[in-house]
């Protein structure tokens, strides 16, 4: 068995293989084999499905995630609520959850947060949040984490989706109704030990549902007011005036779900998410200075100008024909109005004599997007294991950025439209599961005559439509190996763009044209990967090695402000994941979560890469351990210790960059009572860990210099009837 996979891995198209990786690969399968062997005694994961078949509603097709071709993720209500009590955004528990995914900034920014070295793309009942022209960097703040019911990750690059999928999806599956009606109060309250009247935060919200036989209905609302975070040594953690925070800050969001059954075959659904972050402007940064080891801090004070916010609407309404055209039909209408506020400052970049000297000012980004999803499925097509989706996507983005203080445009408003037709096929017959699929992207983009800030020269760009086609492509192959066991090998594209607005406000050469210019040019992600899975009474394990390369990539870097723009190169990345959960017996389970990512970039254009990438493209290499305990019918506990090494890979003027690794421990007890509701207790960093965020060591600067929150406790209350 193990000469079967290790032969299919081999053969597998790649092109920049380390013979370390494959190693540990190889290592990693015959260590899964040996534990295997000893697997005994009842175990089930990701809820109370046996993976074999748990449906994904991201690969928009009614097939078990055992069939994918591709290491596939879902992170049930009760993980998200358990997490909740050490942490507090959707950006933490991912953090957490998914070892291939960077940890998390602790701000309101998403800047920097990949999956795989690479942008994921998020999705709210399959309505992109991402914003493809000019990326906000707030995609993972755009809903309260007690509005979902379960978050599905698709790992690696994939064009199913859509636009911006080059690191993966994660599809944000909102809270649904059951029979009956049925009530749901929350509330919290957290502080660090520290400081408890500065750090104290609270929240709460209500959530009311009610099922019937033609309809569902679903109606919730959630506040959120965070205090100040403190660190290890409890020093107060420098706020982000500028990228925005979510210590010192308030939320709100609004959600409701109608679902109404027209008759045994159609269906209706609405969906409707209203969230606002707005950070509370009482205190601002003292910069530290990263050469010298020196934090940056928070002292009380209003900072100039506008707290820094987003607030985010996301709509849809999906019609369902289970019978149209000997298929089945989901036909899917959505709209997002995005809004983020930055904090400001008296950057060179904005500065401009015609406005006077050491002008103050601050942007704000606005994207409003529409579109439609078609999705059509045949199952058994002519009686044969042979299952066809089809389908059309369409997407209208109008964005713009604007410094809001002086009124001048930024970013040009910039409209894109987005055209996919898509084909997919599936054969599954005796344990054997082979999938090929193409996708054409036809993208549009208009741009008026515009002219640059001041301090890019006042430049003036002429406008145009440049347009853009892609044909993206997918095979994969998935086999049952044993009772228990499956191996796959993939190969798939994904489209994005490459942050048009940030390379559109750069531009400082006079007279260029839009319908030229070589930096709007789609990112195309080739990812190739391979994985085996087990899945035996009592034991659970997969390991995958995947490698993605774009020709033309895109990486951020920082100006003399600190301000990040686009550099368009080749890259090319390649990690490891392994994932591993025993049942110790039926009250006891231990788990393991391992990933190594390797990403370089070509820093010279010579076609080959040869320079490492930093900490704002990068994931540490990490392992994350945890141990689940029911101690009796009401009282659970999760003890969990993540683990981040070294990255000492970066030499010269650049090694101020190298990462020193740092290890956290958390702890979360729940306790059921019989009639005053679910407790939950979490201690975050319960050994009072001080050290450097991984962004802050590996891409910040002084004013940056932040260090992560030390040990805090929250206690979550949950009533239900």
């Amino acid at each position: 068995m193990r000469m079967i996979i290790i032969a299919i891995f081999v053969h597998l198209p790649v092109y920049s293989m380390k013979n370390t990786s494959i190693y540990a690969f190889v290592l990693a399968l015959w260590c899964v084999n040996l534990q295997a062997a000893a697997a005994s005694g009842p175990y089930a994961i990701r809820g109370d499905e046996p993976a074999n078949t748990l449906i994904v509603t991201a690969t928009r097709a009614p097939i078990p995630a055992s069939s994918v071709p591709a290491t596939i993720t879902v992170i049930d209500g009760e993980a998200i609520r358990q997490q909740l009590s050490i942490a507090n955004s959707l950006s933490d528990i991912l953090g957490t959850l998914l070892p291939s995914f960077s940890p998390s900034r602790q701000k309101l920014t998403s800047s920097g947060e990949t999956l795989r070295a690479r942008k994921p793309l998020y999705l709210i009942d399959g309505v992109p949040q991402s914003n493809p022209l000019r990326d906000g960097a707030r995609s993972a703040n755009t809903i309260d984490p007690m509005m979902i019911e379960r978050v599905e990750v698709i790992h690696g690059a994939s064009a199913i989706q859509g636009m911006g999928a080059s690191g993966g999806i994660i599809n944000i599956v909102t809270r649904s109704a059951g029979m009956g009606a049925s009530h749901e109060i929350n509330a919290g309250v957290s502080v660090a030990p520290t400081d408890p009247s500065d750090s104290a935060g609270y929240d709460g919200g209500y959530l009311w549902s009610h099922g019937g036989e033609t309809y569902e209905l679903v109606l919730g609302g959630h506040f959120r007011e965070s205090g100040l975070y403190f660190d290890g040594k409890g020093n107060a953690i420098g706020v982000d005036t500028t990228q925005g925070d979510t210590m010192d800050a308030g939320s709100r969001d609004f959600f409701g779900k109608l679902t109404y059954q027209l008759n045994d075959e159609q269906q209706l659904r609405l969906m409707a998410n209203h969230y606002r972050i707005e950070s509370n402007g009482d205190y601002v940064t003292v910069p530290g200075d990263r050469a010298a080891g020196i934090q940056a801090t928070s002292v009380e004070g209003e900072p100039e100008g506008d707290p820094a916010e987003n607030e985010v609407t996301t709509a849809s309404l999906e019609f369902k024909d289970q019978n149209l055209l000997a298929g089945d039909l989901s036909w899917q209408f959505f709209l997002q109005e995005f809004s983020a506020l930055y904090g400001g400052g008296h950057f060179g970049t904005f500065q401009d004599p015609a406005f006077g000297d050491d002008i103050f000012d601050q942007s704000r980004n606005d994207s409003s997007k529409w579109g439609f999803r078609i999705t059509q499925n045949w199952l058994r097509v002519g009686d044969l294991p042979v299952d066809i989706t089809a389908g059309f996507d369409y997407l209208q983005d109008t964005t713009y950025q604007e410094l809001a203080q002086t009124g001048r445009k930024w970013v040009p408003e910039t409209r894109f439209e987005n055209r996919a037709p898509y084909l997919q096929a599936r054969y599954m017959h005796n344990g054997l599961t082979l999938s090929a699929g193409l996708r054409h992207e036809h993208g549009e983009l208009q741009v008026d005559d515009f002219t640059t800030l001041y301090a890019y020269n006042s430049a003036f760009v002429k406008g145009g439509d440049p347009s853009f086609d892609e044909l993206l492509t997918n095979v994969g192959a998935v086999y049952a190996i044993a009772p228990g066991w499956r191996a796959f090998v993939s190969y798939s594209e994904a489209f994005s763009m490459p942050d048009v607005g940030r390379v559109l406000r750069g531009i400082d050469q006079p007279n260029l044209q839009v319908d030229s210019f070589l930096n709007l040019q789609p990112v195309i992600t080739e990812n190739r990967e391979a994985g085996v899975e087990y899945l035996g009474e009592n034991l659970r394990v997969s390991a995958s090695y995947y490698e993605s390369r774009s020709d033309l990539g895109y990486r951020l870097s920082p100006n003399a402000d600190g301000i990040y723009e686009v550099n368009r190169e080749k890259t090319e990345i390649s990690g490891l994941e392994l994932d591993a959960r025993y049942a110790v017996n039926a009250d006891a389970g231990i788990g393991l979560m391992y990933s190594n990512t390797d990403g370089d970039f070509d820093s010279d254009g010579d076609g080959s890469v040869d320079t490492p990438l930093t900490g704002a493209n990068m994931t540490p290499e990490r392992v994350n351990l945890y141990w689940t305990q029911q101690w009796s019918d009401r009282v659970s506990s999760r003890l969990q210790w993540s683990k981040l090494f070294d990255h000492t890979k970066l030499s010269g003027a650049d090694a101020i960059n190298n990462f020193d690794g740092y290890d956290t421990l958390d702890l979360t007890v729940g306790i059921k009572t019989p009639t005053a509701g679910d407790f939950t207790i979490g201690i975050e960093n319960l050994l009072d860990e001080y050290y450097f965020t991984w962004y802050a060591q590996t891409a910040g600067n002084d004013a940056r210099n932040f260090t992560g929150r030390g040990r805090t406790v929250t206690l979550n209350w949950r009533y239900q009837w």
